[in-house]
C-alpha cells in the first residue's frame, strides 16, 4: 500500500495518465473522518472534468463490481472511504506530523503561541479537519493566554456531530463497548463482544481526539456503568484502583493511587506515572495536595518527553499554591521546559530561583535546577549568567556531598574554568566528573561526563558516556534527555572523525526533539549537521541546513548553536575561497567562547589566507592552551597544522608532527585537510616531488570520505605540482549521507520526503541520489531497490 500524502497526487495523476490510453483503473483513497479525503476529491474534481469520484463510508459490492468494469477501459474511478481498501489499489492518507500540524494552525491563526499550538496539536492527533475546527473555536482568552487551551473539540464541529450519530445507531451492545474505551483508552478489544467492537469500528479508538468528545458526549449513566464494570472485572492495579474510586466515590483511594504511580515512575513508566498522579489530584479536595498531585504528573510528562502537557498541568496546579517549595518545584519543571523548547536565558533564571527556592529543603533538587542553569546559560552563551550559577554552587558546597551533587557542582566549576581559560583547575574538576558518572544512576551524570570528557578532549571516553547516556534515557524512559545525549554522541563523534556516526547520531537528534517538540535541541542538531556538512566542503548542504536553523536561532538568543553555525558558515566561506568572509564571521561576530575556542584552527587558516599572521597568534593562543593542558592528539595536531601555516623557518616541523599526530588519533578527515594545505606550501616553496607524496595521500583520504569538493583541490594542487597521473577514477562506495539516502529512496521516499527526512535542499538529493546511481551501477529506483535488498 502506497502511503504519504505528496505520493496521494502522484497515484491520481498516474491512474489518469493511464486511463487516456485505455489503461484505465481503480484507486482508493483510505483516511479518518477529517483526514482530508474529500478535499482531495473535489480537487481532483476541479482538475478533471471526467473523473469519476465517489465518497463513500465502506466498500460495498457494487463499487467492487464497477472497479472490474473500469479496468483496462479509458474511465478512471477514484473512492474515498474510511474503511479498508478490499483488495483493490490504495494510498492511505496518514495524519499529519506534528511539525505540519503546527504550519496548518499558523496559517489558519497568524502568531499564535507556540504553547498553545503545541496543546492543540497534541488534541487533534494529526486530523485536519479537527485542526480547522479547534482554530476556529478559540477564544480571546485562550488566545491571550488568560484561558486554558481547550481539552475537546466543539460542541458544534462536524467531527463530534458525525461521531454522536454514528453512536447514536449502534446497538446498546456497541455502545457500551464505545462507553468503555471513553473511560479507560487502555481497554482491550480482546476482552470484549467483538461484534460489538466490530460494529463500533472507528469509535472505538484510543486517541485523546476521539476519547476526549466521547467523554463529553456520551451519557452520564452509560459512562458510569462502564466504570463500575472496569472497576469489577480489571485486575488489581491502578486501572481497576481508579475505577474504584469513580463509582464510590472514595476519596481516599488517591493515596493507593499515588504508589501505584510512584512505582511505575521508578520502573521508568513516566506516562503511566503521570496518568495515576493526575487521577490521584481528580480525587482530592485539598488545593495543597491537589497541586502537589498535579506537579508530580506534570514532572512525569516532562519526562517522557510531553511538555504541552506538562506545561497545561502547570497552569492548573500554579492557581492552588503559594506555598515556597512548591513554588520552587514548578519552577523546576517549567525551566526544564523552557530549556528545551523556549528562551534559555528566561529558563536559567527561573532554574536558578527554584535552585535558591529548595536549596534548604530539597537540597539535590537544588544542585540539579543549578546543572540545568549552566546549560540553560551556555546555550545563550551568557557568561556572565554561568559564572553566577557556578559561584552559587560553590556557596553551597559542603565537604561531604554524595556522588550525585558532587558530579554536577564539580560540572559547574571545571566549565566555568574552561570558558575562563583556567585550564588547570578545570582539569581536576571535569576529570571528577567522569570518574564519577559509573556511580551515579541514570542518564543526566552520563551527559554531564560526556561533556567534561570532550572538553578534557578524551574522546572515546566522551562518546562511551554519550551512548550509554542515550541507552539509559531511553531503557529509564527519560525521553526528554535522549535529543540532549545525542548533541554529546554526535561531537564526540565527530572528534574521533567518525563522519557516520555522528551523522546518525545529529540526524536521529532532530527528529528525536521535533517529535517532543524540544526546538532548541532541533537547532542543536541542525547546527552540527551543517558543521558536519561544512567539513566535508558540502557547501548547500551546509547552508541550506544553517538556514533552517537561523529563525529560531535568531528569535530565542541561542548563541550556543548560533556560534556552531557561524563556524559551519566559515568552513563554506573557506571552501570557496573567500577567507575574509570567514575571518569575519568567526573573528568578528559575538558569540560563545567555548566553541569559538574550537574554531581557531579555522580563523588561523583565514587569517593568513587574509594576510593577517598577528590575528591568527591571537586566535590560536587560547586554542594551543586548552590542546596542550588537556593532551589532546587531535586537538594538538591541528595546533601544531596552525604553526606550520604562521611560520616559515620551522613550517615543515609543524606540519610534519601535526600529520604524525593526526594518525595517531586516528583523525583522517584532517590529517588530509593538513596534507592539503602543508603540499600546497611545498609546492609553493618548489619542492614539488615532496608536494605531491602529501597530495596524493590527501586525494585518497578524501575519496573515501566522499568529500567530493576537496577531492578536485587536491587534484587541482596535484596538476599544479606536474602530476598529470591523478584522473578521477570510479568509486563505488557510498558515503554515510548517500547511504542513507540510497536506503530512503529504496523504501519508497520521494525526493522531497527524503530532503525533508536528512535536512537536505530537493536538488541536493537529487545530486546525490544521479551518484548513487552511477556508483552502484543502477539505472532506476527499482534497480537500486533490488540491489540494497
Amino acid at each position: 500500500m502506497l502511503r504519504g500524502r505528496e505520493r496521494q497526487r502522484v497515484a491520481v495523476d498516474a491512474l489518469v495518465d493511464r486511463a487516456r490510453v485505455g489503461r484505465g483503473g481503480v484507486l482508493v483513497l483510505c483516511g479518518e473522518a477529517g483526514s482530508g479525503k474529500t478535499a482531495l476529491l473535489n480537487a481532483v474534481q476541479d482538475t478533471y472534468d471526467a473523473l469519476l469520484c465517489v465518497d463513500v463510508p465502506e466498500l460495498d459490492d457494487d463499487l467492487l463490481e464497477l472497479a472490474r468494469d473500469v479496468a483496462g477501459t479509458e474511465g478512471a474511478l477514484l473512492i474515498a472511504t474510511e474503511g479498508g481498501p478490499r483488495g483493490l489499489p490504495s494510498v492511505t492518507l496518514d495524519p499529519l506530523d506534528a511539525v505540519t500540524s503546527v504550519r496548518v494552525l499558523h496559517d489558519l491563526v497568524p502568531g499564535l503561541p507556540s504553547a498553545l499550538a503545541a496543546d492543540l496539536v497534541d488534541l487533534a492527533c494529526g486530523n485536519p479537519l479537527a485542526l480547522v475546527e479547534l482554530a476556529g473555536s478559540l477564544t480571546s482568552a485562550q488566545l491571550g493566554g488568560v484561558a486554558p487551551a481547550p481539552e475537546v473539540l466543539p460542541e458544534n464541529s462536524s467531527l463530534r456531530q458525525r461521531w454522536r450519530a454514528r453512536f447514536a445507531a449502534l446497538s446498546p451492545a456497541a455502545q457500551h463497548v464505545v462507553a468503555m474505551v471513553a473511560v479507560d483508552e487502555e481497554v482491550d478489544a480482546e476482552t470484549l463482544d467483538l461484534d460489538a467492537v466490530t460494529e463500533a469500528g472507528p469509535l472505538f479508538d484510543s486517541r485523546r481526539l476521539v476519547r476526549s468528545a466521547l467523554q463529553a458526549d456520551v451519557p452520564l449513566p452509560l459512562r458510569r456503568r462502564a466504570h463500575a464494570v472496569l472497576a469489577e472485572t480489571l485486575p488489581p492495579g491502578a486501572r481497576r484502583t481508579w475505577h474504584q474510586a469513580v463509582t464510590t466515590q472514595d476519596a481516599g483511594l488517591a493515596d493507593v493511587l499515588t504508589v501505584h504511580a510512584e512505582h511505575a515512575r521508578r520502573c521508568g513508566d513516566f506516562a503511566t506515572a503521570a496518568r495515576d498522579h493526575d487521577r490521584a489530584a481528580r480525587l482530592t479536595t485539598d488545593p495543597e495536595q491537589k497541586a502537589h498531585h498535579l506537579l508530580k504528573a506534570a514532572a512525569d510528562h516532562w519526562a517522557h518527553g510531553e511538555p504541552h502537557r506538562s506545561r497545561a498541568v502547570l497552569r492548573t496546579a500554579t492557581k492552588m499554591t503559594y506555598t515556597p517549595e512548591l513554588r520552587a518545584l514548578m519552577d523546576l519543571v517549567v525551566g526544564g521546559i523552557d530549556l528545551g523548547e523556549s528562551l534559555p536565558d528566561v529558563a536559567a533564571d527561573r532554574l536558578i530561583r527554584a535552585a535558591k527556592g529548595l536549596v534548604g529543603t530539597r537540597r539535590e533538587l537544588a544542585v540539579a535546577a543549578l546543572g540545568f542553569a549552566g546549560e540553560a546559560a551556555s546555550i545563550a552563551g551568557d557568561h556572565r549568567r554561568y559564572t553566577a550559577v557556578a559561584e552559587f554552587a560553590k556557596e553551597i558546597r559542603r565537604s561531604d556531598e554524595p556522588p550525585a551533587t558532587r558530579l554536577t557542582l564539580d560540572h559547574l566549576t571545571g566549565m566555568l574554568a574552561t570558558f575562563d581559560g583556567r585550564h588547570d583547575e578545570a582539569l581536576v574538576a571535569l576529570r571528577t566528573v567522569v570518574d564519577l558518572a559509573d556511580q551515579v544512576p541514570g542518564p543526566q551524570a552520563r551527559i554531564w561526563a560526556s561533556q567534561a570528557a570532550y572538553v578534557l578532549g578524551d574522546a572515546t571516553r566522551s562518546h562511551e558516556m554519550a551512548t550509554s547516556a542515550v541507552t539509559a534515557a531511553r531503557e529509564s524512559g527519560f525521553t526528554a534527555m535522549v535529543p540532549w545525549a545525542l548533541v554529546y554522541r554526535a561531537l564526540s563523534a565527530l572528534l574521533l572523525d567518525q563522519h557516520a556516526a555522528a551523522l546518525t547520531a545529529a540526524t536521529e537528534g532532530v527528529h528525536a526533539a521535533t517529535a517532543i517538540g524540544q526546538h532548541n535541541a532541533v537547532v542543536d542538531h541542525l547546527t552540527i549537521l551543517a558543521l558536519l556538512a561544512a567539513l566535508r566542503g558540502d557547501a548547500e548542504t551546509a547552508l541550506h541546513r544553517i538556514d533552517a536553523a537561523t529563525e529560531q536561532i535568531t528569535q530565542r538568543g541561542l548563541t550556543r548553536p548560533g556560534t556552531f553555525g557561524a563556524w559551519a558558515f566559515a568552513c563554506v566561506d573557506l571552501a570557496r575561497d573567500r577567507p575574509a568572509d570567514a575571518l569575519d564571521r568567526l573573528r568578528l561576530q559575538p558569540g560563545h567562547a567555548g566553541i569559538k575556542v574550537m574554531a581557531a584552527p579555522h580563523v588561523v587558516e583565514a587569517a593568513v589566507a587574509c594576510g593577517k599572521p598577528s590575528t591568527a597568534d591571537r586566535a590560536l593562543q587560547p586554542f594551543e592552551k586548552w590542546a596542550g593542558s588537556t593532551g589532546s592528539t587531535a586537538r594538538l595536531a591541528l595546533s601544531h597544522r596552525c604553526h606550520g601555516l604562521l611560520e616559515s623557518g620551522t613550517a615543515d616541523e609543524h606540519f610534519e608532527e601535526a600529520i604524525r599526530l593526526h594518525r595517531a588519533s586516528g583523525t583522517a578527515l584532517e590529517l588530509a585537510k593538513t596534507e592539503l594545505l602543508y603540499g600546497n606550501r611545498l609546492r609553493r616553496g618548489r619542492k614539488p616531488k615532496a608536494a605531491r607524496e602529501h597530495l596524493r595521500d590527501a586525494v585518497r583520504i578524501f575519496q573515501s570520505y566522499q568529500a567530493d569538493h576537496w577531492v578536485e583541490r587536491a587534484r587541482a594542487e596535484l596538476r599544479a605540482a606536474g602530476d598529470s597521473t591523478s584522473e578521477p577514477k570510479d568509486h563505488p562506495g557510498l558515503t554515510p549521507q548517500q547511504a542513507q539516502i540510497a536506503r530512503l529512496v529504496a523504501e519508497g521516499a520521494t525526493n522531497r520526503e527524503v530532503a525533508a527526512r536528512l535536512f537536505l535542499s530537493h536538488r541536493t538529493v537529487e545530486h546525490h541520489l544521479r551518484n548513487i546511481f552511477a556508483r552502484l551501477g543502477v539505472r532506476s529506483r527499482v534497480e537500486l531497490t533490488r540491489r540494497l535488498d
